[in-house]
């Protein structure tokens, strides 16, 4: 299996560059296209399943991960303050001190609960050089974050919730996990010192775990500093272990900034926070994605999806007609002119394209198009808004097939 750092580069999906600084790639256009159609779908599924997305700021004074315990607990994996105004300012390690004082800016009904509130945002890790690589260990990361706050009732539904996005998800991708981990905490660790909520925490996760049906391995050390945390594990080229996905229970942040709700009695209650990232960093997300297709990503989500290559000159303007209508319906599409080699060769340097479309003089004069699939497969000639269909199809729902054999295999 090869390295993404290796075949990112041969791709021209990332690069870095000295001036930057160590740990902070840049994404080239291809890369871009593959984490823009990232960051799309799950905004999609998280709307689909009753989030609401927000911004908030990559800083905050020192004074908030004081309150949240991230100064205590995680500085030494945090950027210096930076003195502004007389106060000092941080680059945020995490985002759920902002998402909590989300909800503390506005009065709460248990009505409105659970809560879900999302974010695609950026964090930033005080990473040692010794430890950086590529997408998967960097110092400015884009985390597929969301907090779910809901009463104690409603807990493991949420979680149980978030498991099966996160299936769904991986199908999706194409990708399996490794193992579930329960991660608890060890001795040593710098962790809140609230046995009580800790083992609350646990007993709702294990619950979840037990009547999800998967199968799990419980492991010391590995919680976060407020709470333990169901820790979905992917395995790299070298067949080093890391976490993608995560979910955590949090009693601990909603008792630092004295979060509430108004129950049906009328009174105040201490909701639950749930933390949850479906698809985890985006940076780690695609490296995984990178050496575990190998570069042939599935459709939805591949840099180009369909190439255009017109058999010779004559066929130009009827390729340049179809690629028009593959950007109406929002396909990646360049067109392969005859210039730059034989059909066959043309071909070979396509061939992580999921959709080669070829143009001949029959195919130009009837408005058709001859496809060859990815994985070798051919199509007889179809008409396009035919074969533009089904592959438009196919991509919306996140097929993980090329094509569509119920609707006939011609």
């Amino acid at each position: 299996m090869p390295d993404h750092r290796t075949l990112g580069r041969a791709l021209d999906l990332f690069d870095t560059d000295p001036l930057i600084g160590a740990g902070l790639p840049f994404w080239l256009p291809d890369g871009a296209a593959v984490r823009q159609a990232l960051e799309d779908y799950i905004r999609t599924a998280e709307h689909r399943a009753g989030y609401r997305h927000v911004y908030s700021p990559v800083l905050g004074k020192r004074e908030l991960y004081e309150i949240s315990g991230h100064w205590r607990h995680y500085r030494d994996d945090m950027f210096p303050p930076m003195d502004l105004g007389g106060e000092q300012v941080v680059l945020r390690p995490s985002l759920c001190p902002h998402h909590a004082l989300l909800f503390r800016s506005r009065a709460h009904s248990y009505r409105e609960l659970p809560l879900r509130i999302a974010e695609l945002g950026g964090m930033y890790r005080s990473e040692l050089s010794g430890v950086l690589g590529g997408l998967t260990r960097v110092r400015a990361i884009q985390l597929n974050d969301a907090h779910i706050f809901c009463t104690l009732d409603q807990v493991c539904a949420e979680v149980a919730a978030a498991l099966a996005m996160i299936g769904s998800a991986y199908a999706a991708l194409g990708i399996d996990a490794a193992r579930y981990r329960l991660s608890l905490p060890g001795p040593g660790g710098k962790y809140v010192a609230a046995p009580r909520l800790w083992e609350r925490s646990i007993a709702v996760l294990t619950d979840v775990l037990d009547d999800s049906g998967l199968h799990y391995e419980a492991v010391e050390g590995e919680a976060a500093f407020y709470g333990p945390k169901i820790d979905v594990q992917v395995r790299d080229s070298a067949g080093r272990e890391s976490t993608l996905s995560t979910v955590q229970v949090d009693f601990h942040q909603p008792e630092r900034f004295d979060l509430h709700y108004t129950g049906a009695d009328g009174a105040a209650h201490r909701p639950v926070m749930v933390h949850r990232s479906i698809i985890g960093s985006i940076e780690r997300a695609v490296a995984h994605l990178v050496e575990h297709h190998g570069g042939r990503f599935p459709a939805w989500l591949a840099p180009t999806q369909v190439v255009v290559l017109p058999v010779s000159d004559v066929q130009h303007a009827a390729a340049e007609r179809f690629e028009r209508r593959c950007r109406d319906l929002g396909l990646r599409v360049v067109v392969c002119p005859p210039d730059r080699g034989s059909l066959g060769s043309r071909i070979r340097d396509h061939r992580l394209v999921p959709y080669q479309a070829i143009i001949g003089a029959q195919e130009a004069a009837a408005d058709d198009v001859a496809l060859r699939l990815r994985d070798g497969h051919r199509r007889d000639r179809l008409p396009v808004s035919e074969a533009l269909g089904r592959i438009a199809s196919l991509i919306a729902v996140h097929s993980a097939e090329l094509w569509d054999l119920a609707c006939g295999d011609r």
